[in-house]
C-alpha cells in the first residue's frame, strides 16, 4: 500500500477473505487455476494471496477521505466477488470460516509461505483465520512507537467491535473471537512491550533478525505495530469484518484515535507492565464477550464498550471535525447497538437450533448469511429480528454438508 509520505492521517486498509464453494459451504482446499491472474486483471495491485490458498486479500489504495474509501472498497469487494462467481466460488469476510477443518488446508505457492510453513509447522495450517488491517498516516518527525504506546487501551475496543469469529471447525467456540486465541498461538502476537521509543523497538527487531529469529519486520505480528515499509501506524487486532460499513467504521475510527493521541500525554510509564497486563486482560474480555463485554480501568473500576466510546467521544468529534471525517461515532454507536457479525452469527445459529436444525444444516445458513453479507450489492439484512434468520436456517437444513 504505497503511502505518500508527505500526508499525514492519510489511511488504508487491508482485508482478508475466505474463498468458499456455493455447495459444500466450505473453504476451498485450493484456489483455482487462472483465478489470482483474474483477479489481477480486475483488481490490479489492490489484490493478494495470503498463506493458504483459500484465502484471499484486498489491497486498498491510500485514502484521505470517507467517501472515497466507501465508493473504493464497494468496488473491490464487488469485483472480487464476481471475479469468485465466474470460477464457480464465493468470497466471505469473517475472521474464521464456521464449516471449514484446517486440515484441508493447502499453503499458497510462495517461497516465503513455504518458508514459513518449514519454520511453524502446524501452526502455519491451523492460521484459518483472517483479519482486518487498517494503516494509518503518521506525521514526519513524530516517534511511532511512542505514540503506539499512548494507543494500547483503545486495541481491545477495536477487537470488540470487529468480531466475528465465534465458530471453529464446526463448534461454537463460546468465544467471540476465535481468531484471536487461534492467532495467540504465533510468536510475536498480541499486545506489543511497551518499549520506551522507535529506536528501542529498532533495537531489538534488530536483534531478531541478527539471531535468525525473523527474516525480516514483516514477522512481528503484534496487534499494532509502525509498519515496516510505510510511514504508518498499523492496526492489526480486529478481525475481518462481514460488513464493509463495520470495516469502513473501525478505519474511521482508529484514524481520529491517532489524531487524538497525536496530542494527549504520554502513559504513565511507572505503570509498565501492569499497563500492558491490563491491555492483555481486557483484549480476553473482548476474546470472550465482544461489544458486551466491560473493562478494567487502571483503578479497578470496569466500564463497557459503550461507556469507553463515550468517554472518549469529545476527543474523537474534535479529531474528526479536524480531519473533515464526518461523524464518525454513529456507525460505531451502531455497531454496538445492533451487535457485531458475531452476534449476527450466533443469532442465526441459535435460531436455526431452536427451529429443529442440526449443527451443521445451522452453520450452513450462518455461512449463506456471511456470503450475502460480505458483498456490498447483496443488501444487508436487518440487524433486529429473527423473522428471516429463522427462515434462512429451515432453507439451510435442506441439505448436508459435504465439507472434508
Amino acid at each position: 500500500m504505497p503511502l505518500r509520505t508527505d500526508t499525514a492521517f492519510t489511511f488504508g486498509l487491508e482485508e482478508e477473505l475466505f474463498l468458499v464453494d456455493p455447495d459444500s459451504r466450505c473453504a476451498v482446499s485450493r484456489m483455482p487455476k487462472r483465478f489470482l491472474s483474474d483477479c489481477r486483471r480486475a483488481l490490479g495491485q489492490h489484490i493478494g494471496r495470503e498463506l493458504l490458498q483459500s484465502q484471499i486479500e484486498i489491497v486498498s489504495p491510500v485514502f484521505s477521505d470517507a467517501t472515497t474509501a466507501a465508493a473504493t472498497m464497494t468496488r473491490l469487494r464487488c469485483e472480487l466477488a464476481q471475479t469468485a462467481q465466474r470460477h464457480g466460488l464465493r468470497v466471505l469476510a469473517a475472521g474464521t470460516q464456521p464449516l471449514t477443518a484446517w486440515r484441508s488446508q493447502v499453503v499458497s505457492a510462495k517461497q516465503r509461505y513455504e518458508r514459513l510453513l518449514d519454520d511453524y509447522q502446524i501452526l502455519g495450517l491451523r492460521n484459518l483465520v483472517c483479519g482486518l488491517h487498517v494503516h494509518v498516516g503518521v506525521p514526519d518527525g513524530i516517534d511511532r512507537v511512542r505514540l503506539m504506546n499512548r494507543l494500547l487501551p483503545w486495541l481491545p475496543v477495536f477487537l470488540a467491535l470487529s468480531a466475528s469469529s465465534p465458530f471453529w471447525s464446526r463448534q461454537p467456540t463460546g468465544l467471540q473471537s476465535y481468531r484471536q486465541a487461534a492467532y495467540d498461538e504465533w510468536p510475536r502476537t498480541g499486545i506489543p512491550d511497551l518499549f520506551e521509543d522507535q529506536a528501542g523497538y529498532d533495537a531489538f527487531a534488530d536483534l531478531l533478525e541478527r539471531g535468525g529469529a525473523i527474516d525480516g519486520r514483516q514477522s512481528i505480528w503484534w496487534a499494532i505495530r509502525p509498519s515496516h515499509r510505510f510511514p504508518t501506524l498499523e492496526l492489526r487486532i480486529a478481525d475481518s469484518c462481514t460488513r464493509l460499513e463495520d470495516s469502513l467504521a473501525l478505519a474511521a475510527l482508529f484514524r481520529c484515535v491517532v489524531h487524538a493521541h497525536l496530542h494527549g500525554p504520554d502513559p504513565d510509564t511507572r505503570q509498565g507492565a501492569t499497563l500492558r497486563r491490563l491491555v492483555d486482560e481486557n483484549r480476553w474480555r473482548a476474546k470472550r464477550h465482544g461489544v458486551a463485554a466491560d473493562f478494567l480501568d487502571a483503578s479497578g473500576e470496569r466500564h463497557g464498550v459503550g461507556a469507553w466510546i463515550d468517554r472518549a467521544s469529545p476527543d474523537i468529534e474534535r479529531s474528526a471535525h479536524a480531519l473533515g471525517a464526518g461523524d464518525v461515532l454513529a456507525p460505531i454507536r451502531r455497531i454496538l447497538a445492533g451487535g457485531t457479525s458475531a452476534d449476527r452469527q450466533l443469532a442465526l445459529y441459535r435460531a436455526a437450533r431452536d427451529a429443529g436444525a442440526g449443527r451443521v444444516a445451522a452453520l450452513r445458513g450462518v455461512v449463506d448469511w456471511l456470503i450475502e453479507a460480505t458483498t456490498p450489492a447483496a443488501g444487508l439484512p436487518p440487524r433486529e429480528g429473527l423473522d428471516d434468520d429463522t427462515g434462512r436456517a429451515a432453507r439451510a437444513a435442506a441439505a448436508p454438508s459435504t465439507c472434508p
